[in-house]
Order: structure tokens, then sequence, then C-alpha cells
């Protein structure tokens, strides 16, 4: 019986180029045994809406092509349902974190044998309050530098824009007063930010987690405490290189749950999209989603870069 799959992706993601690729996906997806069809999101939560529809139609397949985003808003629609079709990516975005962390090809084709190959890995995802997410959650100013980059500087530069905006925004951050429950400890005090890691990418920065694992069932928490210019411009270079966690005013720990509270406004972003305000409950959920991964590479090689 050919399996059923569905494409939902955003016509403007990576120059248009899957959108102009989309007749040479289709027909290679049908020889493969594929009965496919595709679905252009117009504007945020389409894709969402549409992996919801396409559960009701007992879709086996889901194919998200686009940046973090698109996939996130993918996850959200299926999460909740028993019956959770398998998912396939096609990074088309700037930086593409969850693609980097899965070592998936950003050749459009090449990402099309990964699906056509059946190789799966059921990988962890968190749930904020009541939203998904499938590669990180963090809180501060300088977390807002994925969505407040400007669109025109990530097509010229790539993810190093990431890197100017952050160094930019430096000199705004404050500290915020926090309580931090992770599992049986507490965290009480000023932080610049948190991060809750599922991966070991946000906005390019490869090594920010640099022993996550995306099937153990625990977060990795980053607590940045309050630190001058000098001390979080430090801290932001050791990052590059994954050396951050040894940094006195961070802290490094595992954790299944966590809540986050304060008595102050803060902002928080969830796989690079503004995601509301504090508080925050947040829960892993252990190998939720089945994705299609490389067959030569392992889950524990996963988080290697």
């Amino acid at each position: 019986m050919r399996k059923k799959a569905r494409i939902i992706y955003n016509p403007t993601s990576g120059k248009e180029l899957f959108k102009r690729t989309l007749p040479d996906v289709l027909i290679k997806l049908e020889k493969a045994g594929f009965e496919t069809s595709a679905y252009a999101t117009e504007k945020s939560g389409d894709a969402t809406e549409e992996a919801q529809r396409a559960l009701q139609g007992n879709y086996d397949v889901l194919i998200a092509a686009g940046g973090d985003g698109t996939l996130n808003e993918v996850v959200n629609g299926i999460a909740e349902q028993p019956n959770r079709p398998k998912l396939g990516i096609i990074p088309m975005g700037t930086v593409n974190d969850f693609g980097r962390a899965l070592h998936l090809p950003n050749d459009i084709m090449s990402a099309i044998d990964v699906i056509i190959d059946n190789h799966i890995t059921k990988v962890d995802i968190g749930k904020m309050n009541n939203r998904y997410f499938i590669n990180l959650a963090a809180g501060g100013q300088l977390t807002q530098v994925s969505y407040e980059t400007p669109s025109k500087l990530k097509t010229i530069v790539g993810p190093f824009a990431y890197y100017i905006k952050g160094f930019e925004m430096l000199p705004q951050m404050k500290a915020v007063d926090l309580r931090i429950q992770y599992d049986d400890e507490v965290f009480q005090g000023e932080a610049l930010l948190f991060l809750l890691g599922l991966t070991n990418s946000m906005a390019g920065f490869e090594k920010l987690v640099p022993d996550a694992k995306l099937d153990d069932g625990y977060f990795s928490l980053i607590i940045v405490e309050k630190a001058n210019l000098a001390e979080l411009g430090h801290i932001m270079t050791l990052a590059s290189r994954g050396e951050h966690t040894k940094h006195p005013k961070v802290h490094y720990k595992k954790a299944k749950a966590i809540n986050i509270s304060s008595y102050t406004d803060m902002q928080l972003n969830v796989d690079g999209e503004y995601g509301g305000k504090l508080p925050g409950n947040f829960l892993n959920l252990k190998q939720h989603i089945e994705v299609f991964t490389p067959s030569d590479v392992t889950i524990s090689e996963l988080t290697e870069q």
C-alpha cells in the first residue's frame, strides 16, 4: 500500500527555492511509493492548522519544509494526538538549528532521500504551559536576538547576523530576580537569562548545550547569573567554543521538569519565536516524536558537531 505524505512548506523560506523545486520533489516521492500532496503556508499558525487537518486525513508522513518556526508549528499541530505521523524535515531557514542537530543535509533532494531511506529516530520535545517546542526555550533580553534580528541582515550574512545583533544587545541587558525549580532543586536570585535545551544549537551556536541528548528525557538547563558587560562578553565568547559552562556565573543542570517565575516581566523565546512571558511550566516529553534521520548517524552521534 502506498504511504500518504503531506508536505507543509513556507514558500518564502530559502529565497523561495523549495517552491521552485516542489514539482521535482513530488515526482521523487511518488516514484518512491508515496502518495504526496503539498500545502503552502501564508501566515503564522497556518502550519499548525494544516498539520491538524493532516491528522484527520490519516497521513502516514508529514514533511515540514522551512525554518525552525515552520517545524515548531507542525509539531504543535500533532503533539497532542496519539496517532502522530512520522515527521520529515527539509531545512530551508537561515540557521535550521534542529536540522543541524539531526545532521540533516541542506540540499533539498538529499533531505528527501533521508525520508525515503525510512530511518526513524524518536526524539524528545518540550512542553511549555500549553505550547510545544523541539529545540530550545529561553528567557532574557539576549534570547530575543533570534526574532529581533532583521530579515535583510539574515539574508545577507546568514547565521552571523545573530552574533552581530547579540553583541549589539549586550549593553542593554538587565538582570531579573528569578525562581527556578528544576526537579528537586531551586535557584533563586538575579539572572540575565536562562536556556532550556533539547538540542545543542541555538541561533547558530552549535555548542551552546555541549552534551545535549535528543532522547534521554532531560532538558539541559543553563542559568546565567547577573554579570557585568565584560563578564557577559567573555561568556558569549566561551559559548562559541562550548566552554561557557565552566564560567563561575553560569549554572548548568539537567532536569525533566522545570518551573520558572518572576515578579518582573521576562519575555520567552520558543524555538526562535516570541513565546509570551513568565511564568513558565516546562516538561520534557521523552521520545515523543518520530523523525526521519540519516541512516549513517546513530542517536549518540546526533549532537556531536
